[in-house]
């Protein structure tokens, strides 16, 4: 493979240039922070008060477990440039278990207790390690950019399709230009200007729309600093605030969905690996889901719910050629620094969504494209074939029609319902039922 790296992996870039290309990571994964406790908190019925306290400490322990993944503490973190961020694995579980008698106390003590699934189930990565050879991880991490596009796409339009401003003029228009600035400083930006792409691309595209918004007068409805104005300028997460409750069917709910973010993390970190150019071998495997696990439980512990490896900071990387781990730990530090200074992640929080949009699309597509350059390694016969077609076409359907698991059973649902998961779950399966299968030796 071609090395078009601009920092590997234990590079370490001057502090000036660390901090920008940290803000890149940080802008990618904010709204997705957020985005859960929000939706939890809203369909729970909590106050203000108690949704931003939800979101203050999911950025807080977000960040501190970053700085640990990318880091490493001895056996625990993956020591590649992996950002963590709460998980909508656990939505249906959580607002299942928080309209029931236990409230947001049940939540929590089920995420503590299950946890234990995640950490237990990280002594067993060497052996998982060994499930997926070139085809099924390529397949995986296609399948993961795949799954994030229509996140982009939506994002790009400005909204939720049906809304009245989706994928109006004004909107495409922004997104359009920061991507067009995105390809330019990409394609011939040198140094800095090249490796910070995307946070360059934000940064002029929101300079923009305010300039366009509030210096032209121009109605784009895109701008809104209400945010801004009612955050609280510091604020520290409760530890214990809501207390613990462990009713049985929550903790059975939660073990299955932390069975699936172990999946999905996997595939996950073989798409780091390729994007970082770095083998990921079953130990390494081992530390990072090990590392999930208990920020889970600290998770659990500082009030808010569970965490798991990030997608779409996988395709900063591609795009860029930054894969250096000391980044990454940065925005882990900025990460922490908006969960006691709320309103800087409201500052971050205001960015329009077609200009996320604009480089989101980059993003995610460069996932897909590096699990198609797994796939051109991989010899396409019959078998093969079968494994990396079966496998994206159904998650595709999961991902662009979920409405297909709308008639089976809600426990079927939250397994299945993440287009990575059954993506990942059909090659893992077809590559071990088939003829022919390839014996992967770990990489220590």
């Amino acid at each position: 493979m071609k090395d078009e790296l601009l920092y590997h992996l234990e590079d370490k870039p001057p502090f000036s240039i660390s901090l920008l290309l940290a803000a890149q990571h940080l802008l990618a994964a904010l709204g997705g922070i957020i985005a859960v406790p929000l939706v939890i908190g809203s369909a729970l019925g909590l106050s203000s008060a108690e949704k931003i306290a939800l979101v203050n400490a999911a950025l807080l322990v977000s960040g501190a477990v970053t700085f640990v993944q990318s880091r490493g503490i001895g056996p625990i973190g993956l020591r590649l440039p992996a950002v963590m961020g709460t998980s909508f694995t656990f939505v249906a579980s959580a607002i299942a278990i928080g309209n029931s008698e236990y409230g947001v106390a049940g939540i929590l003590g089920s995420s503590l207790v299950a946890s234990l699934v995640m950490i237990i189930g990280s002594f067993f990565m060497p052996q998982i390690r060994k499930l997926f050879p070139p085809v099924v991880t390529g397949t995986v991490v296609a399948m993961i950019g795949l799954s994030l596009l229509p996140v982009g796409l939506d994002w790009f339009a400005g909204g939720q399709v049906g809304s009245t401003q989706y994928a109006s003029a004004s909107n495409l228009m922004v997104a359009f230009f920061v991507l067009f600035v995105v390809i330019a400083l990409t394609q011939w930006g040198k140094g800095i200007f090249a490796s910070a792409s995307i946070v360059i691309g934000m940064i002029v595209g929101y300079v923009a729309v305010v300039v366009l918004e509030k210096g032209f007068g121009l109605d784009l409805g895109l701008v809104n600093f209400s945010g801004i104005e009612q955050a609280p300028v510091f604020a520290l997460p409760t530890l214990f605030e809501y207390g613990f409750a462990f009713p049985i069917s929550g903790i059975i709910g939660m073990s299955i969905a932390y069975l699936v973010t172990i999946v999905e993390s996997s595939g996950n970190f073989l798409a780091l690996g390729e994007a970082t150019q770095t083998k990921v071998s079953g130990q390494r495997m081992k530390s990072g889901i090990l590392c999930e696990g208990l920020g889970s439980a600290f998770a659990a512990l500082m009030s808010t719910t569970p965490f798991s490896t990030f997608a779409q900071n996988i395709g900063i990387i591609s795009l860029t050629g930054v894969a250096s781990r000391f980044v990454v730990a940065m925005a882990g530090i900025l990460l922490v620094l908006a969960g006691i200074f709320p309103i800087f992640g409201a500052l971050v929080v205001s960015i329009p969504l077609p200009v996320l949009g604009g480089a989101g699309l980059m993003m995610f597509a460069m996932i897909i494209t590096a699990g198609i350059q797994v796939l051109g390694r991989v010899e396409i016969n019959k078998r093969n074939g079968l494994v990396i077609s079966v496998s994206l076409g159904l998650g595709l359907m999961v991902t662009m029609r979920p409405e297909v698991l709308n008639a089976l059973p809600e426990f079927i649902q939250v397994i299945f319902k993440s287009g990575i998961t059954v993506g990942s779950l059909s090659a893992l399966i077809l590559n071990l039922i088939l003829p022919g299968r390839e014996i992967v030796k770990d990489e220590e």
